[in-house]
């Protein structure tokens, strides 16, 4: 397997984030990879900025405030880095601000923002130096004036369900169950591979893993198939160690296996038993990532209750009916509320859905000060 370059934390930085992105901004630099057509929101201050940011890397987002208008993509470089300051303020305004300008001259002559959305990955744990720092900096450099700031949780809400009350589950690498019934956000999990993102991808990946050493060894609960995927695809078992104890990425590392488990799951009951136990942890975060029954109701909690919409979204549910077969069959044990629903969209397309809100003094998802934070409010 390829070595994978080491991502070098950055230091602290001794001026203002806006100032050290403008140096790159001026900085010659690769055109970003595009996607889309021409913006037609009708006028120059018509368009709302989306920006997602994740592990595996950073998109960028321009469309009409307006519903219905054509969107411009683009994918940044690389992911943003994480130093000891938490996300890294520069590397993601670097990254973000000259791709938004080309956006910009692209949509239309003289085109600017009237709001901005920037979801990601680690925002409600990582994300002090972004939100002290990116509200002026967009100002500063594009004039946006309206700016939320958005764990990917919520934009991977806004993007599946709108600002409709319900439940979302984001599964990935990690795995987070996020709800709101317009009033509070409810949040299960999404705690990191160490302390929780239970039934995700890593959790799935190393519940594998496991399963594969224990053959090696001679264990209880191994599993020869999973032995031999570990084998086609890592090497030698007993060099893993070696290989993923180094690794900065150690949580994708694990998750890669995933897919290793759910191929093997139709003839190996160890495998079918790692996935009937993810699909356990998932349901019991959405049981407690659904907002209650309404009080107007009439119902306590607990009860049968309203209808709870739950969209399931992210790369962890492509494996298909290895997981979502038993996935479903928890939730209606687990969440007899619970009517699955298609996402309507991903997080890009959820960052512009708050932007197009923001932009009409619309949003109804609730503020709060690390998943949903708004400038203006706080």
């Amino acid at each position: 397997m390829g070595r994978v370059p080491v991502v070098v934390p950055s230091p602290p930085l001794p001026e203002p984030v806006h100032e050290v992105a403008q140096a790159y901004v001026r900085a010659p630099g690769p055109a970003p990879a595009l996607r889309g057509g021409q913006v037609t929101a009708g006028g120059p201050d018509a368009c709302v900025l989306g920006v997602d940011s994740g592990g595996s890397g950073l998109r960028v987002a321009l469309g009409s405030a307006g519903t219905g208008g054509q969107v411009i993509t683009a994918t940044c470089a690389e992911p943003v880095r994480t130093g000891p300051s938490g996300i890294d303020a520069a590397h993601l305004l670097a990254q973000v601000l000259p791709v938004a300008r080309d956006l910009m001259a692209r949509a239309a002559p003289g085109a600017t923002v009237t709001a901005a959305a920037v979801g990601a990955a680690g925002m409600a744990t990582l994300g002090d130096q972004l939100r002290a720092l990116l509200p002026t900096a967009l100002a500063d450099a594009l004039g946006v004036r309206r700016v939320a700031l958005a764990a990917d949780a919520v934009t991977a809400y806004a993007g599946a369900l709108g600002q409709r009350p319900g439940a979302v589950v984001a599964g990935g690498t990690g795995m987070i169950a996020l709800g709101t019934d317009l009033a509070v956000w409810r949040r299960a999990d999404g705690w990191g591979h160490l302390l929780g993102d239970s039934g995700g991808g890593a959790w799935i990946g190393r519940a594998g893993l496991d399963a594969a050493m224990r053959a090696h060894d001679g264990r209880r609960g191994g599993s020869a198939a999973l032995l031999a995927r570990l084998e086609a695809v890592f090497g030698p078992a007993a060099g893993l160690p070696g290989l993923l104890y180094p690794r900065t990425d150690r949580p994708a590392l694990l998750a890669s296996f995933a897919p290793e488990v759910a191929a093997c799951a139709t003839g190996d009951e160890v495998a079918a038993g790692i996935l009937r136990s993810a699909a356990a942890h998932i349901a019991e975060s959405a049981a407690a990532a659904c907002p209650p029954p309404r009080a107007a109701s009439g119902r306590s909690e607990g009860g049968d209750g309203e209808p709870c919409e739950v969209a399931l979204t992210g790369g962890l549910f492509k494996m298909g009916d290895p997981l979502l077969g038993p996935l479903h069959a928890e939730l209606a044990r687990r969440v007899p509320q619970a009517r699955v629903v298609r996402a309507s969209g991903d997080p890009l397309a959820g960052a512009l859905e708050i932007g197009r809100a923001l932009a009409h003094s619309e949003l109804r998802l609730p503020p709060h000060p690390t998943l949903l934070f708004l400038p203006d409010a706080a």
